[in-house]
């Protein structure tokens, strides 16, 4: 009977009928006094004029030339050409009452051959315009130094994340940016996932600058580098500027939670070897001891970098903050022939990325060392409670798990610096009613409310993305956005409902308590509720827009929850 009548209640949906009373039941999940929700975005994802005003290439632009890299051929170079709309992007935050806004700096706009006696006037100037027009607008920015757009003049120069030589170019590039714009920027991040930055670009190829060679090695030395020049850049920070400018410091790491695929000592094990291979790699230095997990140096031996002891007190607590970009969970198994195969045979059941995941699965097997043989960990997907457009399983659990679980073992204050849902639609009618999205933000900000209410210490919460953007490999063909982006027709902007949702999170700093409790009718609660709001007009106006139909191409899929 319950089915039926959800049935019914989706055909009276379907021709515009309200389905739901507004009186709440039960109470509303408020969030603590001075909780701080945002939208993020990056350099490379959004802004587009990569051939103006004097801005150099970066390793992105290089990496999607490269037939084969990026689904379509797509490229940043147009994205969601921000760098000549900012202000109307603004303005559209404000409308919807947002506060908190992290983008980050696109090191060759201001720097285009990384030197930085060679600055780039008008690169400098976009982001003191952009700055100034989100503080005139009441908004606090955010700011990420490194979002993966390097030099490729750096690249050419030493070999990027390479070579140590990387340290001190990064260094007095941070030191320029906290000259330029430390007066209003009050929340610097160093490094976005450097997990990706090393892994996906120094392993796997699935990230610029492609490389492949040495997938035992070079993410090491890689996530070495990242590492000691995030930590000189917070002592440089620390020494010269926080005490003036008032600010704080810190970076922002990515991890899926781990579940072990079954309750045998074994699976358990899995999963702290995943999680130190994952999160410990980088968060061990930073907010442990200076040194990188044991179980690392245990397996890598001398293939690991080692700290000198003045490194390892240069990293000991050089974060301000404990910034999280998390996605979805996975599930953590002790690998073995059997367990393999009916793993490809799941995610290829599951997901188009199916025949990706076998050569993955091949290329590991057959090299004398790579990163994933190194983790030696059978990483399962489940998707009973539904996939996002990116394949990655939606398991608000998880997040809960994983807040409660960073407080326990790092006791840092918490940034969620990003958390969305990649959501496909055809046209900008479909993508406006995105009632999937809505199920998912709610269903996660509700873990993330009770994770606050057993004690873990998160200060924040920034949605990923502020607008349908280049999402890498991907290209054009994943939507994370609150505002989708019609690239067939001047990159229109068009709120979706889960941006009026968002709005209202923001305004009442609450979960509005719902009638519905499984998934599969919140969203559409939500929608409801945005359609009779105040919004809803706009929202009604936004759905019987036309736009031409994205084309059906098939995707392509990292595999890796980070964006």
């Amino acid at each position: 009977e319950r089915e039926r009548e959800r049935e019914r209640r989706r055909e009276r949906r379907g021709r515009g009928e309200d389905c739901t009373k507004m009186a709440d039941v039960g109470p509303e999940l408020t969030f603590p006094e001075g909780f701080i929700w945002g939208v993020a975005t990056s350099s490379y994802q959004i802004e587009g004029a990569v051939k103006e005003d004097g801005r150099g290439e970066s390793i992105w632009d290089t990496y999607c030339r490269v037939p084969g890299n990026v689904e379509n051929m797509d490229n940043g170079d147009v994205a969601c050409d921000h760098y000549h709309r900012y202000k109307e992007d603004v303005a559209l935050m404000k409308s919807l009452g947002l506060k908190h806004y992290r983008f980050s700096i696109a090191w060759p706009r201001i720097f285009p051959s990384g030197n930085v006696d060679e600055v780039n006037g008008p690169g400098r100037q976009f982001y003191d315009n952009l700055i100034n027009e989100l503080l005139a607008a009441d908004i606090t920015p955010s700011v990420t130094l490194y979002h993966w757009d390097l030099p490729q003049a750096l690249e050419d120069k030493f070999d990027g994340w390479r070579s140590r030589d990387i340290v001190p170019a990064f260094t007095e590039y941070a030191r320029k940016c906290f000259e330029f714009y430390g007066d209003r920027v009050k929340q610097w991040i160093t490094l976005n996932e450097p997990w990706c930055s090393a892994v996906l670009g120094y392993c796997t190829g699935d990230h610029a600058p492609g490389r492949t060679d040495a997938p035992g090695e070079e993410p090491y030395v890689a996530g070495h580098h990242l590492l000691l020049a995030h930590a000189h850049a917070v002592d440089l920070y620390r020494k010269e500027f926080q005490e003036a400018q008032g600010g704080s410091i810190g970076i922002t790491l990515n991890t899926n939670w781990w579940e072990p695929l079954t309750d045998t000592e074994d699976d358990k094990r899995t999963v702290e070897v995943a999680l130190a291979f994952f999160m410990g790699w980088f968060a061990d230095p930073i907010f442990r001891d200076g040194n990188y997990p044991e179980i690392m140096r245990e397996v890598l031996q001398d293939r690991l970098p080692t700290f000198s002891e003045e490194e390892q007190k240069l990293l000991k607590g050089s974060s301000d903050f404990l910034g999280l970009n998390h996605y979805t969970t996975t599930y953590a198994g002790v690998p073995s022939i059997t367990r393999h195969l009916v793993n490809l045979y799941q995610i290829i059941k599951m997901s188009p990325s199916g025949l990706k995941s076998f050569k993955m699965a091949w290329r590991v097997m057959t090299a004398r060392h790579h990163y994933f043989k190194d983790v030696n960990v059978l990483i399962s997907l489940s998707d009973k409670e539904g996939m996002t457009d990116m394949g990655w399983p939606i398991a608000p659990w998880g997040m809960g798990k994983l807040l409660e679980y960073l407080h326990k073992e790092y006791n840092h204050p918490i940034y969620v610096f990003e958390n969305g849902m990649a959501v496909k639609a055809r046209d900008v009618e479909e993508a406006v009613n995105d009632t999937e999205r809505l199920s998912f933000m709610y269903t996660y900000l509700a873990e993330m409310h009770k994770a606050i209410k057993n004690g873990a210490d998160v200060r924040g919460f920034y949605y990923w993305s502020f607008m349908d953007n280049f999402e890498w490999a991907c290209g054009n063909n994943k939507r994370f956005g609150l505002i989708h982006i019609d690239y067939d027709n001047g990159q229109t902007r068009t709120p979706k409902s889960s941006a009026f949702f968002f709005k209202e999170v923001v305004t009442t700093n609450a979960l509005p308590s719902l009638l519905e409790k499984d998934s599969l009718n919140i969203g559409f609660e939500l929608l409801n509720r945005v359609q009779r709001s105040e919004d809803g007009d706009k929202l009604m106006q936004a759905g019987t827009a036309t736009t031409k139909n994205e084309a059906d191409t098939p995707d392509k899929e990292t595999g890796w929850m980070c964006s």
